[in-house]
């Protein structure tokens, strides 16, 4: 029997470590790991779960016990793919937001718009915008792409629109951003 957790706040490899490394530790059989998932030898028992949340949160993370919980966990995942795959996304042709999600999570669109809405009280297209603006925020202090390369890579219409919405989320301009000393980052788990 395998037991299958959902953790909230994976965004990264390093997450990934992270948990198998502290499931280890707690001398668990982990059988995968991936962003939002861990799969595990055997049944759970309370002790084991409670023990498991704690070492979790002492990391940033969250246990997922709750299906709607878990769903939304699911689509901050495959948009956080979607931006920071842009290398392999860049190539691909367009498709929207909410196709790209209907397929990644084999389910209606309206149901995951409504539910994600009534769990993270923002809307999906503001936290995606939230989360490109992170990318752009990113991008922009390596200072290898130009706004107009940025601009492409994040499917933006064109480098106008990026600079409108960056100007209009952080109250600068791009250009400005970049001569900043300390740019003020969030990291992609806390954008709600």
């Amino acid at each position: 029997m395998t037991s299958r957790i959902h953790i909230k706040n994976m965004v990264c490899p390093r997450c990934i470590r992270v948990v198998r490394e502290e499931l280890d530790n707690l001398g668990l059989s982990v059988k995968n790991v991936t962003l939002g998932e861990a799969e595990i030898d055997g049944s759970l028992t309370s002790g084991t779960t409670e023990k498991i949340k704690l070492v979790l949160e002492k990391n940033g993370f969250e246990l997922l016990e709750d299906q709607k919980r878990k769903i939304v966990e699911k689509i901050k995942i495959a948009i956080i793919d979607l931006l920071y795959n842009d290398e392999k996304n860049s190539r691909t042709p367009r498709i929207t937001l909410s196709a790209y999600l209907a397929d990644k999570l084999k389910m209606d669109y309206n149901y995951l718009s409504t539910l994600f809405s009534s769990v993270e009280n923002i809307t999906i297209e503001k936290y995606v915008i939230l989360q490109k603006i992170e990318r752009v925020k990113e991008l922009l202090k390596y200072e290898q792409l130009t706004i107009s390369e940025i601009a492409y890579r994040l499917h933006y219409s064109s480098t106008q629109h990026l600079s409108n919405q960056f100007r209009h989320i952080t109250g600068m301009s791009p250009t400005q951003f970049k001569k900043m000393v300390k740019n003020n980052r969030k990291p992609i788990d806390q954008l709600t």
